[in-house]
């Protein structure tokens, strides 16, 4: 593994070789195992030490007075798919409109589309039509539907598939214990392995539980791409919880890099040091080795894949020197990587 970076070094990379044999092409109840009965590989910062457990192990792994901030975004079944194209919609913007991603359909799943123009129509299942208005970055499109893209979604669209996955899982596989609010278009997928009775298990050892809310866009399999704006809301309730565990001396532990996103948006310029505040909107917020993290204490991930802008933001949480050692040992132990494999705790 090599890794680049220096405290003001915004194109820090880490980077490397992901075995094919890792890639977790199913959802793990397809291979025998519960949702909390994947793999979780824990790193402490302060020591480098790293221990292998199960993700039902969690409640013994935190202490009673911590808290865990999950994503409540439901995933939408936001991929529609035409005779030689499909259709991503990657999210609602200000306007009404959506970001859309153009992908050619392959044997095996699809790959990036660039033969669009802006103020082309394309005709969609069900006589819809969508038309590509400007495009918005390399693979994004600043589109508009002629009717209500979640009721269309609702009729017409399946959960976005990529390679890794060879076949189609049902909308449920894509969706997490806490998904209410519909809106991502890729499963937050850091909350997947929690179960009822999990959950259940760490409310009665101490532990809380508060939401946050941040709808997912498309992911970024081309690599080197930066992140770019997604809807979140902190609620008043939440941002009370964050900084009555901090306070108390709890840990605030996050399920997945966006809720960190989220925190560390509602963190910036709030009254004092890891302190959040209520907020809603745009955030367009990239937590690197540079800027660090304020309002979090851990996290709980996937294992992301080499050169992802995510992780820049686990080098932020864990330091690069533990992050190195954790993904080493993640590869020699045989971790499943994607969104139906592993699970990684950071603190």
């Amino acid at each position: 593994m090599t890794t680049d970076a220096t405290p003001t070094d915004a194109e820090w990379t880490f980077d490397f070789a992901l075995p094919a044999p890792l890639e977790a092409h199913e959802p793990p109840e397809a291979r025998g195992l519960r949702r909390d009965g994947v793999r979780l590989l824990v790193s402490r910062r302060d020591t480098g030490e790293l221990a292998h457990h199960v993700f039902a192990d969690l409640p013994s792994l935190l202490s009673p007075g911590d808290l865990l901030v999950v994503n409540n975004s439901a995933t939408l079944p936001a991929a529609v798919r035409l005779d030689r194209l499909a259709v991503h919609f990657s999210g609602r913007l200000p306007s009404g409109d959506w970001l859309v991603e153009l992908r050619r359909r392959t044997a095996t799943a699809t790959e990036p589309y660039t033969g669009a123009a802006p103020g082309e129509w394309l005709p969609l299942p069900g006589r819809a039509t969508l038309c590509l208005l400007a495009q918005e970055t390399p693979r994004l499109w600043h589109a508009r539907l002629d009717r209500d893209v979640l009721s269309y979604l609702a009729t017409y669209g399946v959960p976005i598939r990529y390679g890794h996955v060879a076949r189609d899982w049902p909308l449920a596989d894509y969706q997490t214990v806490f998904g209410v609010e519909a809106g991502s278009a890729e499963m937050p997928s850091a909350g997947r392995p929690f179960t009822p009775e999990l959950v259940t298990a760490l409310v009665s050892r101490g532990i809380g539980v508060a939401p946050i809310t941040l709808h997912t866009g498309v992911a970024s399999p081309e690599k080197d791409e930066p992140p770019y704006p997604e809807w979140f809301s902190v609620s008043p309730q939440t941002a009370r919880l964050v900084n009555l565990t901090r306070e108390l001396g709890g840990r605030v532990i996050a399920v997945g890099t966006t809720v960190v996103r989220a925190l560390e948006t509602a963190a910036h310029d709030a009254a004092g040091p890891g302190r959040v505040r209520p907020a809603s909107g745009w955030t367009s917020h990239v937590v690197t080795p540079a800027t660090g993290v304020r309002a979090v204490d851990g996290l709980i991930t996937g294992l992301h894949e080499p050169r992802s802008t995510h992780l820049m933001m686990l080098s932020a949480i864990a330091g690069t020197a533990a992050l190195t050692s954790a993904y080493e040992a993640a590869i020699e132990e045989g971790y499943l990587w994607h969104e139906f494999g592993d699970s990684h705790l950071i603190l």
